[in-house]
């Protein structure tokens, strides 16, 4: 366990845990053996007094309750498939958008958490449903992550800009080609 940038009790990669309940209801370990509800709480309770904003080995000591990476990643897989479905509800045309919006999505939410995300950035929320990927990117600045998580995520929804450039530019290419064929056809027949 570990506090994140905002003081929240987080285990394995982002995993916030409201309370020691919540932390008690996973499979900890210590050692090779499985953490009691006690050892749960105790190290809860410890971790939630100290420090915020460390790195998550500042936590750490030699007797800290640990998760088996099966564990994190079983959770991470469940928590992204339910934030997943939360854009869908959000945004009926999500699995046609560019997969860096996608992506650029997906970060958001599982920084945020629904509310945070379709409350807190209308704006975002309104270039999203309106395929304006560069608007998208002007609007997707979060207090918290790092300025490179950020940075990244504004560079997912800027890569949709080129692909859509791209897929206009192929699009009005295939025009020209199609109405230079017709004109040849018409001057030299069809035949040639």
């Amino acid at each position: 366990m570990y506090r994140d940038t905002v003081g929240k009790v987080t285990v394995g990669v982002g995993l916030m845990l409201p309370d020691a309940k919540a932390a008690e209801a996973l499979p900890f370990l210590i050692g090779t053996r499985a953490a009691t509800q006690q050892e749960i709480a105790a190290e809860y309770t410890r971790v939630d007094a100290m420090p915020i904003g460390r790195a998550s080995a500042f936590y750490k000591t030699p007797t800290s309750l640990v998760l088996t990476q099966q564990t994190i990643d079983a959770k991470l897989i469940s928590v992204l498939e339910g934030f997943e479905a939360d854009l869908k509800a959000q945004f009926p045309n999500y699995d046609n958008l560019p997969d860096g919006v996608k992506m650029a999505l997906l970060d958001m939410i599982y920084n945020l958490g629904p509310a945070g995300l379709f409350k807190g950035f209308p704006h975002l929320i309104a270039a999203v449903q309106s395929g304006a990927w560069t608007q998208a990117a002007e609007h997707c600045m979060r207090r918290g992550p790092g300025l490179a998580r950020n940075d990244w995520t504004r560079e997912q929804f800027l890569s949709a800009v080129v692909g859509t450039i791209k897929a206009e530019a192929e699009s009005w290419m295939t025009r020209i080609w199609s109405r230079m064929r017709q004109i040849r056809n018409r001057i030299f027949g069809r035949g040639r």
